[in-house]
């Protein structure tokens, strides 16, 4: 985890491209721009001393080499990257489509890529990105590895952390409370007279977003002084996965009277398994997701879940490029769009 330190209202502004120089770096290493350059080209040129200043150097400031040649390397591209979990997750597909247009129309591009639910992947993402100089930088959630951290503060652009939000954001954080998501979808829940309710995930250590919603559900079933079981399951989401989990649960004799889900595809996996053995849905076990995903309102029974505000996060992200572009500095630096919670006929 890394220490969340806000920067100054103006540590972004900077001659050019704003970005760390290898001038800066070769003064922090007390060497010549040439031998930097050496370093990051051959760096079995030089003495493995000398090369392990510079290296220091270049990780403490968060220097990226540019890629842009010539007269283009001190200015900014008209790209923005973007960098969601997964690009096959209908979650973040209506964001990034939403998002991808608005800029689109006003002369900005998208670059993408997916991290699979990996800090390490998206630090990777993260640094092939600035390397060509984008004007902005889009990334999923408030959780980074420190050195991802670095590289943005170090690139002194503008930088958005969506679908989560928090005011000890790099620069803006514009989404909702999944803590409030999990909170709110369990009192609802205890609220129709459930006291038996087991939540359960996937791969929650890296999927830091479903873990904050089960966080949720153990605040509500705590403060109204009910059981807290939590599922973690080992693989990916999925709706293969949701049947055999409550199977499993049933297996074991798990006493529940409701079923909460991460998501809407173990929900409808659940489902699934619920009809194969004839358990009534709602009467005798009360199903929950979270996404409303397209089938949400279309399955039997209709699923009672969450909505994101998926394209909400799209145009506010959007917006807020685009009036950092045009050089406006006093915008909000983390704003809730809340959530709506989809009462339907599994719970």
């Amino acid at each position: 985890m890394r220490a969340r330190t806000a920067p100054k209202p103006d540590s972004r502004l900077r001659r050019g491209s704003g970005r760390v120089t290898m001038d800066e770096v070769a003064r922090l290493a007390g060497v010549s721009t040439s031998t930097v350059s050496r370093v990051l080209r051959e760096p079995g040129a030089v003495s493995d001393s000398l090369a392990g200043r510079v290296r220091s150097a270049v990780d403490r400031l968060g220097y990226v080499p540019n890629l842009m040649a010539g007269g283009l390397a001190a200015a900014r591209g008209r790209t923005v990257g973007v960098v969601v979990p997964s690009i096959l997750n209908s979650f973040f597909a209506g964001t990034i489509d939403t998002l991808s247009g608005l800029l689109s129309s006003a002369g900005w591009q998208v670059l993408d890529g997916s991290t699979d639910y990996s800090e390490a992947r998206e630090e990777a993402l993260v640094e092939a990105f600035l390397a060509w100089s984008p004007a902005a930088m889009v990334l999923t959630g408030l959780r980074h590895s420190e050195r991802t951290v670095r590289l943005l503060r170090a690139a002194r652009i503008p930088v958005v952390e969506m679908w989560d939000v928090s005011e000890g954001a790099i620069d803006i954080a514009i989404g909702f409370s999944h803590r409030a998501a999990g909170r709110s979808m369990t009192q609802y829940l205890i609220e129709k007279g459930r006291r038996r309710i087991v939540f359960v995930g996937a791969i929650m250590t890296s999927d830091q977003r479903a873990a904050q919603r089960a966080e949720g559900y153990r605040e509500a079933v705590t403060a109204a002084g009910l059981p807290a079981t939590v599922i973690d399951l080992p693989s990916r989401s999925s709706v293969a996965l949701g049947g055999p989990a409550l199977a499993d649960l049933l297996v074991r004799q798990v006493e529940m009277d409701a079923l909460y889900c991460s998501n809407d595809v173990l929900a409808l996996g659940a489902l699934f398994e619920c009809q194969r053995r004839g358990i009534a849905v709602p009467q005798h076990l009360s199903i929950a997701g979270f996404g409303d995903l397209d089938f949400a309102a279309s399955c039997v029974p209709p699923l009672t879940t969450i909505r994101p505000p998926r394209e909400a996060i799209g145009r506010e992200t959007a917006a807020m490029l685009l009036a950092r572009f045009a050089g406006q500095t006093h915008l909000r630096r983390a704003v809730d769009l809340g959530f709506d919670l989809q009462i339907r006929r599994s719970a």
